[in-house]
């Protein structure tokens, strides 16, 4: 089983030497802005090395750019930032509903051999490695850590930097599962409807309310996290809540919380497969900008065990120490 909590934007391939010629960049970057932003991919894949196409056949390059589109509309500008290592260009790219990273490699002909769409990450952001703000867990009773830790294997967030610690929790039974019965509503999961509430005195930065709760196994890439909530503290740390159940959240934008008030119920809104918590640091509110922290709760249960300023890492059932 996989949680999918984010459709990555991103493919990489191994780059050949970039022909670092200003001008065949500038020309190659224009065509495949226009292309996307006309909805003609076809066009994008032809831009394409042979070793490209083969790598990312066109029905693939096609499925790509239509996620891409849904999840941050069209290009409004973008700007040529550097060369990065004399193999491919950098450029800031504003979309309607984020700020992405387009990292281009050509080869000697002129043609696209490397791709990669990332956050766009401000070195004037502040950095952050860890919280420094005391918490709790973000919910009563006992939670199982789906994904969670700083490796692949354990954690298939750390690929990407602006949730690179983020968790993906879920509560399961003595025997492993996470539902009753065969699974195919939502009531069915041991999470759908738990409460959800403030692991920390903040504000309300950011509240998304209103998207409809996917079926089991079924996903919406339209809005990602689905019902979101930001909790912002005193510190300037920024902590992240995705796939609410719908309509659940009873705080708005600009309200003050402290620590374990109810912020909603969890859902399985957003491109979730099963009702689940997603919740990460970051460093700033915007998502597509931030970059992701590690979490550490002040005191917490760990398969019976009690540990102090712990991470929690896959496979671990975790809850607070009852007060």
């Amino acid at each position: 089983m996989r949680l999918i909590t984010y459709i990555t934007l991103i493919i990489t391939f191994s780059a050949i030497q970039a022909q670092n010629e200003q001008e065949t960049y500038k020309e190659v970057s224009g065509k495949l802005e226009a292309y996307y932003n006309s909805g003609d991919y076809k066009m994008i894949f032809e831009l394409y090395s042979p070793e490209m196409k083969a790598a990312l056949p066109e029905d693939k390059s096609t499925a790509f750019f239509t996620t891409l589109s849904m999840q941050v509309g069209q290009i409004k500008e973008r700007t040529f930032k550097n060369y990065m290592n004399r193999t491919y260009a950098v450029y800031k790219t504003n979309f309607e509903r984020g700020v992405l990273a387009l990292n281009l490699s050509l080869n000697t002909q002129g043609e696209i051999n490397g791709l990669l769409f990332k956050p766009y990450v401000d070195e004037s952001f502040p950095v952050i490695e860890r919280n420094s703000t005391s918490l709790i867990l973000p919910f009563k009773d006992e939670w199982t850590v789906f994904w969670g830790g700083e490796t692949k294997e354990q954690n298939y967030h750390v690929d990407y930097p602006n949730q690179k610690g983020a968790f993906d929790l879920i509560i399961t039974d003595k025997n492993g599962k996470s539902f009753k019965g065969d699974g195919k509503t939502n009531e069915d999961y041991y999470a759908f409807g738990k409460e959800l509430i403030a692991p920390c005195d903040g504000e309300i930065v950011l509240v998304v309310d209103g998207v409809k709760d996917n079926k089991p196994g079924e996903l919406n890439p339209t809005y990602v996290p689905g019902n979101t909530v930001i909790i912002k503290t005193e510190k300037d740390e920024f902590f992240f809540f995705a796939h609410f159940k719908q309509n659940s959240i009873v705080l708005k934008q600009g309200d003050k919380v402290k620590q374990g008030d109810l912020l909603g119920l969890c859902g399985n809104s957003g491109n979730s497969s099963e009702p689940h918590l997603h919740f990460h640091l970051q460093n700033i509110e915007d998502f597509n900008r931030a970059t992701g922290g590690k979490t550490y709760f002040e005191k917490i249960e760990v398969d019976g065990e009690v540990k102090e300023d712990y991470s929690p890492v896959k496979g671990e059932k975790i809850k607070n120490i009852e007060q």
